[in-house]
């Protein structure tokens, strides 16, 4: 039998992804077959003819018929990217989307218009995405990110040490703001940050199988309505931002109007968005609390 190169598994497996309906089926062979032969996907390209040897073919041929059941390739290479960051992630985590980069890239955008040190709350961080996203982009930020599951932080806590930012973000488990009471001080945040679980009951039924049958369902559903976090958040939220600071929310596709209308009952914004994504759905809501 001929020798499976780089170039034939390429071929096989792509077909195979579209065979079998996987999403981004070129891209998923490459991710795949890279991580399996320890190289980058551009390295896949420049050793085309290279054979590949048999114990390499069947760790391969174990991550394909896993991916052809829907289990998400981030999960079988046990990395993704997120704002041209490497992170490290596991099933005990939400896999980050790129319409989540608009949050973080809005979130930098607010702390760049503010002089000097900047202290920064990631709620809901998962693998410490937007976490880690904002400190590497943002140097005068503090962070302190919390999450209600400890496995996920520990996932985060291997993306902190990965990118040498223990000394800058601070992880706490606990549910929203409870575990921050006692650890800052009574000036509070200048931007709190926050990708909750936003998914109705209802919704959750009718999501794709590699997000429904993979993915956490503590951090993907929002109660009966998908609103549960963004009420408990608009209750508690006033106490811990200062005077002109901000509130970054994602939403789901149509809740922007719903999480706003919870906002503004809190009395205590001056001004709140609705920012739309790249799909021109409801993605990201803004709000600003009212100076003295």
């Amino acid at each position: 039998m001929p020798d499976w190169t780089i170039q034939k598994l390429l071929t096989w497996t792509t077909q195979y992804f579209i065979d079998k309906k996987i999403d981004s089926p070129r891209l998923s062979a490459e991710l795949i077959i890279a991580s399996v032969l320890s190289m980058s996907r551009i390295e896949l390209y420049t050793q085309f003819d290279k054979p590949v040897p048999k114990d390499k073919l069947d760790r391969l041929h174990e991550l394909v018929k896993r991916a052809s059941g829907n289990e998400p390739v981030a999960y079988l290479i046990g990395k993704t990217e997120f704002y041209s960051i490497e992170l490290e992630i596991t099933n005990n985590c939400l896999i980050p989307r790129p319409e989540t980069e608009l949050l973080v890239e809005r979130g930098i955008d607010f702390l760049r218009k503010r002089s000097g040190k900047q202290l920064v709350c990631d709620i809901c961080t998962g693998c410490g995405s937007i976490a880690v996203a904002i400190a590497r982009n943002f140097p005068d930020a503090d962070i302190i990110a919390t999450d209600i599951s400890d496995a996920a932080l520990k996932t985060a806590e291997r993306n902190v040490e990965k990118y040498g930012l223990q000394h800058r973000i601070k992880l706490l488990c606990g549910d929203l703001f409870d575990p921050l009471i006692p650890q800052i001080d009574k000036s509070g945040f200048d931007l709190i940050i926050c990708n909750p679980p936003y998914i109705s009951a209802g919704e959750l039924e009718n999501l794709d199988k590699n997000v429904k049958d993979f993915e956490p369902k503590e951090a993907l559903c929002g109660g009966i309505d998908g609103l549960d976090i963004y009420r408990r958040i608009a209750k508690k939220v006033d106490e811990f931002l200062k005077p002109g600071a901000a509130l970054m929310l994602e939403v789901g596709y149509s809740q922007g109007q719903a999480v706003k209308d919870l906002l503004e009952k809190t009395g205590c914004f001056a001004e709140i968005k609705i920012e739309k994504d790249f799909h021109n759905n409801d993605r990201v809501v803004i709000a600003e609390k009212l100076q003295p």
